[in-house]
């Protein structure tokens, strides 16, 4: 794959957590409150569909181009190393939590969906909104080495 291609993916990547959070947000929250049940299933599936092309666009670029090393001192070091242990352990969990979110919403079995999809819902949230949080840190306001 080109350098210069692969260098925009981490941008791409902070798109798809942006829509994904903006997604997440208004099906997620305010239109499943409203039970309005088909936009809530298509903002959904779009959250879903962000992250989904996230990840593969996160691993591709880790694996043809490796990482950064974080370019902050001081406090705002712990800060970021705080907010990326907790964001890549909650991804870790995220990902079965939303699948099994999913599934029981697919076989409509809204019963037991709705116990596990606000929690689905915080831990997406929080994994999407950090995200964007690490990329600005890393790419803009303490630019990275290799």
């Amino acid at each position: 794959m080109d350098n210069g291609i692969i260098h925009l993916l981490p941008h791409f990547q902070a798109f798809c957590n942006s829509a994904s959070t903006a997604l997440l947000l208004c099906g997620g929250y305010f239109i499943a409150k409203k039970k309005d049940k088909e936009t809530h299933k298509k903002c959904m599936a779009g959250a879903f569909l962000a992250s989904t092309l996230f990840l593969v666009s996160y691993l591709t670029y880790h694996s043809v181009a490796g990482g950064l090393k974080f370019g902050g001192q001081g406090t705002v070091r712990g800060i970021y190393f705080f907010i990326l242990g907790t964001h890549t352990i909650l991804a870790a969990v995220a990902l079965p939590m939303i699948l099994v979110t999913f599934y029981r919403a697919l076989k409509e079995n809204f019963e037991k969906h709705k116990k596990i999809a606000p929690w689905t819902l915080g831990v997406w949230l929080y994994v999407s909104v950090t995200g964007v949080v690490i990329y600005v840190m890393l790419y803009h306001l303490y630019p990275g080495t290799r």
